[in-house]
């Protein structure tokens, strides 16, 4: 089946069996290999990525169920210039990541987290993010750096 969208503001057109999951239709189709496949069972999140400006684990979507929507991925949060948005900038400056397979996954979270509520408390995040695992950092450092691209003005420990 022939399926529409937009992923990262440009104009998106493939064939594609109907069984594809968004998340391989963003990375086979489109060539964008940000979104990473990690269970395939919704479990750990690797594979959030912003559909309508909604968080979504994309490998619970068909791509046929996302035909006609906008889709933004860890790519697209970068201006024109591949200057890093606040998300992206706050985890590199807090070092929220340690292997790095888990990022794209929270970084999408913790945007779609600060778009519904830009003042979020640390409970926010941590509850925020009960949907997406990382197996190497403990979340301290993935919290602060929800915290710090807040505008929250936060202590930080």
């Amino acid at each position: 089946m022939k399926i529409d969208m937009t992923v990262n503001g440009a104009a998106e057109s493939h064939d594609v069996e109907a069984r594809t999951l968004l998340v391989h239709y963003i990375r086979d189709e489109v060539g964008l290999t940000g979104t990473n496949v990690g269970c395939d069972t919704t479990s750990c999140g690797a594979c959030t990525v912003l559909l309508n400006g909604e968080s979504v684990k994309s490998c619970t979507v068909l791509a046929a169920q996302a035909a006609g929507d906008s889709i933004t991925t860890i790519e697209g949060l970068a201006d024109d210039l591949g200057q890093m948005d606040r998300v992206q900038q706050a985890f590199q400056d807090c070092h929220g990541l340690q292997c790095g397979f888990c990022t794209p996954g929270m970084v999408m979270a913790v945007t779609s987290l600060l778009r519904e509520n830009p003042q979020p408390t640390e409970a926010d995040v941590r509850l925020g993010l009960e949907g997406n695992l990382c197996r190497c950092t403990g979340y301290h450092n993935i919290v602060e750096a929800a915290l710090a691209a807040s505008s929250v003005p936060e202590m930080r420990t």
